[in-house]
């Protein structure tokens, strides 16, 4: 999901750091989590890097050193390698993700290209990356020292009502598909649109069934309720969501209700939470909401003047800041998930270069450990704690494998 706002970006990268002496691990509590983690891949499931680097950055590559510092660059990215390294980051799915505005054939297209930016990323820094198409490639990668790095797709617009696509898609390395981002098409129902179908129509029906042929995961975040409990129904291999929070404590529409909680139980899939502020605190949803509101009044008062518009709603931010969220909200998420569906149906997917809205002290792909530390000091064991890294994820894929294999 690419949802930044500048102006508020700048504001929020200052706010953290009085935070951090209160989140990050003890020595103890980081020599834990160093221990997990080596045994078990680290693995995000939603990093929007690839398309940070084409739309603020121009799709230079060579601009952007990932071995470099990045929140140094204007725009700064919440991503590079030695930050990743920081955060003990074992694997991540890249999101290939273009705007919903982009339509039929033109989707497509500007999918494929973000399929040949993020291998061109992965091939510039052989020594950090390496591409992974299953499972095993995970294990091995991570055991190698190096970042698994595998592609999700980030809606189903790109396969324009074509299944040879979806195919095709598969073939050039997409292990997951959203099955839509922040609008409807002509077969689901998007989480943030009008709802059209009621959930998914028949042809959205033969999708699920494709992508489980094809070993293809089917990612849920963005979809709407109804087509969830639909996709849930239909799928022979766990779903994930791949970014998405828990809607009885935040009730954004990206979030998942409780009873589909319950079914993504039963199915045996997975959510991995999502990192974005105003899907984990009701007061910054709320905040939010209004800076948006304001942001579309302001531009009615200027129109055909957007520096002054931008002027303004900077000053409306300074008058009007927004509500502090913390590490302590996001584990509420995580926990919330974990009673609901249980400790074997939660991981993490950030959205990391995709949002703005970050809490207090998890900034950047460096910051995973101060979430485990929180975790820790809740109680959690070093058996959860590598169910929620990532061994709940390579479960997820090892059965969607299974079932491909035996269709």
């Amino acid at each position: 999901m690419r949802i930044i706002a500048p102006l508020f970006a700048l504001a929020l990268a200052a706010a953290p750091t009085l935070a951090l002496a209160q989140t990050e691990p003890t020595r103890a509590e980081q020599q834990r989590i160093d221990r997990i983690l080596r045994r078990t891949p680290l693995i995000d499931g939603h990093n929007d890097l690839p398309w940070a680097i084409r739309d603020d950055h121009g799709g230079d590559l060579a601009a952007i050193d990932l071995d470099r510092d990045t929140r140094r660059l204007t725009p700064p990215l919440h991503t590079d390698i030695p930050r990743l390294r920081r955060g003990r980051v074992g694997a991540q799915f890249w999101s290939v993700y273009v705007p919903a505005t982009f339509k039929d054939l033109d989707a497509t297209q500007a999918t494929f290209e973000q399929i040949d930016l993020a291998r061109r990323i992965i091939a510039r820094y052989p020594r950090a990356f390496e591409f992974a198409d299953s499972a095993d490639d995970i294990v091995r990668i991570h055991r190698a020292g190096r970042i698994a790095s595998m592609f999700g797709m980030e809606g189903g617009e790109a396969i324009n009502n074509n299944l040879a696509l979806l195919r095709e898609f598969r073939a050039a390395g997409i292990l997951y598909m959203t099955l839509t981002h922040a609008q409807n098409t002509d077969w689901v129902d998007s989480a943030t649109d009008a709802p059209a179908h009621g959930g998914l129509t028949d042809f959205g029906e033969e999708v699920v069934r494709e992508m489980n042929r094809v070993g293809m995961l089917v990612d849920l975040s963005h979809v709407s309720a109804e087509a969830m409990r639909d996709a849930l129904r239909v799928s022979a291999a766990p779903v994930i969501f791949s970014h998405s929070s828990a809607f009885a404590l935040t009730p954004h529409p990206r979030n998942v209700p409780d009873d589909v909680l319950r079914l993504v139980r039963e199915n045996g899939g997975v959510v991995m939470v999502n990192f974005n502020a105003p899907f984990i605190s009701e007061p910054m949803r709320q905040w939010s909401a209004t800076r948006s509101g304001e942001e579309r009044r302001l531009q009615a008062l200027h129109p055909g003047d957007p520096d002054a518009a931008r002027a303004a709603l900077e000053q409306w931010t300074t008058a009007n800041p927004p509500p502090p969220v913390t590490i302590d909200d996001l584990a509420n998420h995580i926990e919330h998930i974990a009673r609901i569906a249980g400790r074997d149906h939660v991981g993490i997917g950030s959205d990391y270069d995709g949002v703005s809205y970050l809490p207090q002290g998890m900034g950047g792909v460096e910051t995973y450990p101060n979430l485990f530390a929180e975790l820790i000091r809740r109680g959690w064991s070093d058996s959860d704690l590598a169910k929620l890294a990532g061994g709940n994820l390579l479960r997820v894929l090892r059965a969607a494998e299974r079932v491909a294999a035996r269709s």
